[in-house]
């Protein structure tokens, strides 16, 4: 799909690599992560733990191999609320992107965007110039965190939102520009380049062409290769509904916010609660599921 799609740049998360390690055409990549895992020993724990960096790794470096920009590599779900394990990982994912040849430049590090997550990006990007991507986005909240600890890029989650509110209202449809997800991304977006913060804004985990054609200037969008084969037959063309213009324009206030105010100000917004929790679980039982495998 990436060789058909020709994206800039490319996405991992643990759901992903535990479906691509199951596919005979890769098995030769997983052959060699439980190898690395062997030579390096340890306990059967530790084995298992390198095993399974590796093959991300190895995954990340042969989609590289595909892509002129960046693959974002993810650290996992379970050190979500654990800021000094997630920068040890991070640290250790690049030192073995390393090993094969692949510089920090080229990567991008996941991160659940906790309040610790975010404050463990803050600490690779300043400390070690390595560059974070800031995933399970889904409140206003987590957004302006993000931001003020100056991460380079955060993938705020538009279809899981609509999930969210599809299953939890008595609305089960609706029109992209209304669509809770767009208009969470819209924000952020509108934000962002209003108070001229560089962090790169990516809309991801789309459900519809509807969403993605909504969001059409921001920044970047990370999308599906259903979908994008769904907009390759299109033939319309797409004006910009973002645009820093508009966005400097827009009437958001500039928010200031430490530990307690975020975790007040995320913790107001329901969706965003369940959803960070949800998605993390979910990372984390494939995460135990790939470990699993390669048991």
């Amino acid at each position: 799909a990436i060789d058909e799609y020709k994206p800039l740049d490319a996405t991992t998360n643990p759901s992903l690599i535990l479906a691509a390690a199951q596919m005979p055409a890769y098995q030769k990549l997983v052959d060699d992560a439980v190898a690395y895992g062997k030579k390096l020993g340890g306990s059967e724990e530790e084995q298992i733990k390198n095993a399974s960096d590796k093959l991300f790794v190895l995954f990340g470096a042969e989609i590289l191999k595909r892509i002129p920009g960046r693959v974002s590599t993810e650290v996992d779900a379970r050190l979500s609320f654990d800021k000094e394990g997630m920068i040890q990982r991070a640290r250790r994912l690049i030192d073995l992107y390393k090993e094969v040849g692949v510089g920090k430049d080229r990567i991008l590090i996941k991160l659940s965007s906790t309040w610790e997550g975010i404050q463990a990006g803050r600490v690779l990007e300043a400390e070690y110039g390595i560059h974070c991507n800031m995933t399970l986005l889904f409140s206003f909240a987590q957004a302006v965190a993000c931001a003020e600890a100056g991460v380079t890029l955060i993938s705020p989650f538009v279809g899981r939102i609509l999930d969210w509110y599809v299953a939890n209202g008595d609305k089960k449809t609706y029109e992209p520009s209304e669509d809770p997800g767009v208009k969470s991304v819209t924000k952020i977006y509108n934000y962002y380049k209003k108070f001229g913060y560089k962090t790169i804004v990516m809309g991801a985990s789309f459900r519809n062409t509807g969403q993605i054609k909504a969001l059409t200037g921001c920044d970047y969008l990370t999308i599906s290769p259903k979908l994008l084969a769904e907009l390759s037959k299109e033939h319309v063309k797409l004006t910009p509904t973002l645009s820093v213009k508009e966005a400097q324009a827009c009437d958001l206030e500039k928010i200031h916010l430490d530990e307690k105010a975020f975790r007040w100000h995320h913790n107001e917004d329901q969706m965003a609660v369940e959803k960070l929790s949800d998605g993390i679980r979910r990372f984390a039982a494939d995460a135990v599921k790939l470990e699993r495998m390669l048991k």
